[in-house]
């Protein structure tokens, strides 16, 4: 199974650490971001994949660090992760954008973590293990992953703040897979771009603007910056990039879940994306860092659609922005770029440019046949009043609530 394959969890503890433990900790934090530091140097500019993280600076860490061979592996995949979100924020190639790991962390796996049914975890350091009690609040919700089989621990990450160690205990269990789309299932069909985020086929949009002004904003900074070589510079620079990292993960997740609240409240047994391989092709504007957002923003759609037995899909998004909805006229001057607006040359269907696209979207989504081994598909795209088939056949919201979801 893959990582994607499961539904995962954070439950947030405090650690009771005896002195001797702490200082073992400490040193711990220490040797980690140096080696994740080391690992980012080698890599800065050669390469940001896992796999080539870790044959590059697996040997060097070993050497020069008294990091573990797994944390010397999930110092590199860690250093990768970095490097990449430093070149989806940096597309010229700047130097001065080379992460730094200053953060007082560190990353745990089951190989280097192990947790006891006495709420207790024992955490790997570069010498002897801690063995540490897990601080757990009476009726805290940390218990009902605790205490529960179906939950395994996983990665999680030790913090150190304010003269305490908390541990981000990471849980997963495996997704149970979605009931199949029945004959007359419903898609929400989403499409993705830079003014605007994200757009509904039920014409709900979620602008992309303040993200994308964020960006340009650290970009700026950045630029600023860059010919000063100076400690309080560079401090400055990490700490913008690090708190432009967290706004746009928090506004994806926000995205991400007003899309399946979108689909649960059209009654949607699918949601459809464009395929985001063709970002490039199909959004001239587009740059790494949206490509980034993309990916993030399907991947946290797909697992909080998963918890609600709702099928999350890409499909070819080819002519979907220049495709009438109304008579199935394609002309690449049906859209008004420069205006997001469509209208159709043929018969005169206007309409919102991102708005025109998700429909067609679900609608290719519908048409490609069935999306599952029984045989059953989508026959209808969700619309804010109703749903309508490709051919046009129309329910509207009234009458939708008389008819029970397959």
């Amino acid at each position: 199974m893959t990582e994607s394959d499961y539904c995962k969890r954070t439950a947030v503890t405090r650690l009771a650490v005896d002195p001797a433990d702490r200082e073992r900790l400490l040193t711990m934090v220490g040797e980690w971001k140096r080696g994740c530091q080391i690992a980012v140097n080698s890599a800065w500019g050669q390469c940001h994949t896992r796999n080539e993280v870790q044959q590059l600076a697996y040997d060097e860490l070993r050497e020069r660090t008294d990091l573990g061979s797994q944390h010397a592996v999930l110092a590199t995949h860690r250093a990768a992760e970095a490097v990449k979100r430093a070149r989806a924020r940096d597309e010229d190639g700047d130097p001065d954008a080379r992460p730094e790991f200053t953060a007082p962390t560190v990353v745990y796996d089951t190989r280097t973590m192990t947790v006891f049914d006495d709420r207790t975890v024992s955490l790997t350091t570069t010498g002897e293990r801690v063995h540490c009690d897990l601080v757990v609040p009476d009726a805290g919700y940390q218990s009902q992953y605790l205490d529960d089989d179906r939950w395994e621990p996983s990665k999680s990450t030790l913090h150190y703040r304010d003269g305490d160690f908390v541990l981000h205990l990471g849980f997963r269990t495996p997704r149970s897979d979605p009931d199949p789309p029945g004959e007359d299932a419903t898609v929400l069909g989403v499409d993705l771009g830079v003014d605007n985020l994200a757009v509904t086929s039920t014409a709900r949009f979620f602008p992309g603007g303040e993200l994308d002004h964020r960006q340009r904003e650290f970009a700026d900074l950045r630029a600023d910056l860059r010919t000063t070589d100076t400690r309080s510079a560079r401090r400055t620079l990490r700490r913008a990039g690090e708190h432009a990292d967290r706004y746009a993960r928090d506004y994806l997740h926000e995205v991400a879940g007003g899309i399946v609240e979108e689909a649960e409240r059209h009654g949607c047994d699918v949601i459809a994306f464009g395929e985001l391989g063709d970002v490039h092709d199909l959004l001239p504007d587009a740059g790494e860092f949206h490509e980034w957002a993309f990916e993030r923003l399907f991947e946290f759609v797909a697992y909080r659609a998963a918890e609600r037995d709702v099928t999350v899909v890409q499909v070819n998004p080819e002519y979907t922005s220049q495709r009438c909805t109304a008579c199935g006229f394609t002309h690449p001057q049906n859209r008004d770029v420069e205006r997001t607006h469509f209208e159709c040359l043929k018969c005169g269907n206007e309409a919102n440019d991102d708005y025109n696209a998700a429909k067609n979207v679900a609608f290719r989504c519908i048409r490609r046949g069935p999306l599952s081994s029984r045989g059953v598909g989508a026959t209808y795209c969700a619309l804010s009043s109703g749903r309508v088939t490709p051919d046009g056949d129309f329910v509207p919201n009234e009458e939708l609530a008389e008819v029970p979801k397959t």
